[in-house]
């Protein structure tokens, strides 16, 4: 009579395999996500530069409602700063819901009237988007 089924050995060894990729795959996994949370974050504070802009370019002071936004959403608490005489200002965006590695993090989209929009984060290199580091590089 022919048996049929897995022997125990061979069910041990499929159990060792999958926990083996399971140990390799979930710390990718979760650098993946903090990637796709920042770039979310960066996302939505780099869609509200237009509106800051036109609200600046009249006159205002920059608020989070008028510069069409609102807070938190799924990803960040965003603040606004601006001043208009100097024309400087600032969109800071705090990860929220995110993998460990990022949340809580922050990043800052700053506004010169002589240079333009630069970037900085207190997010490790490894999971910020190029051209927006610890020092804006």
């Amino acid at each position: 009579m022919r048996q049929k089924g897995f022997t125990l050995i061979e069910l041990l060894i499929v159990v060792a395999i999958i926990g083996i990729l399971a140990t390799i795959g979930l710390p990718m996994y979760t650098k993946h996500q903090a990637k796709a949370k920042f770039t979310a974050g960066l996302a939505e504070i780099s869609a509200l530069k237009a509106g800051y802009e036109d609200v600046i370019n009249q006159g205002t002071t920059p608020t989070l409602s008028l510069i069409g936004g609102t807070s938190p959403t799924a990803n960040c608490a965003i603040e606004v700063t601006g001043d208009v005489a100097s024309g400087a200002g600032t969109l800071r965006c705090e990860i929220l819901d995110a993998p460990a590695p990022v949340l809580g993090k922050t990043i800052t989209l700053t506004r010169s009237a002589t240079t333009g929009w630069s970037c900085a984060t207190t997010v490790e290199p490894q999971y910020a988007a190029k051209g927006c580091g610890a020092n804006g590089a």
